[in-house]
């Protein structure tokens, strides 16, 4: 059914992946491909000047770590780490890479939500390929 399947996960307390790589196991088949990501917010520089030097190598080896155990579900699966604004990010990576799904958690909207956007609705709103939300 699709070729590339997109796992955009967040490492939150309310969003647990499992849900998530549930219906992604469910929409792929025999070739497709299925990449579990995770958009690392960058430190800011002001912050990372009061951190251990080897502080943010260290969070991205251990995020890593873990989104390759999720990828390893999959025949095709593969782990990907990236900085920057989640939901943009996240549509920015699916196009370059011919993602013509991406599953996402979503969670109860908040005031914030309806004034900035979350990370889901972002998603919805701009993404050039198929999107499967999960509540």
């Amino acid at each position: 059914m699709f070729q590339h399947i997109l796992v955009a996960i967040a490492f939150d307390e309310e969003k647990d992946p499992e849900r998530a790589l549930q219906v992604a196991a469910k929409l792929a088949d025999g070739p497709t491909r299925v990449t579990v990501l995770h958009v690392k917010d960058e430190v800011p520089s002001y912050a990372i000047a009061y951190m251990p030097e080897d502080y943010d190598l260290g969070l991205k080896q251990a995020i890593y770590d873990q989104l390759s155990v999720l990828a390893k579900r999959f025949k095709n699966g593969r782990a990907v780490l990236i900085e920057g604004h989640s939901g943009r990010t996240i549509l920015d990576w699916a196009e370059k890479n011919d993602v013509d799904c991406i599953v996402l958690n979503s969670h109860k909207p908040n005031i914030t939500d309806y004034f900035l956007g979350g990370t889901a609705t972002v998603v919805v709103r701009h993404a050039k390929c198929s999107v499967h939300v999960i509540r």
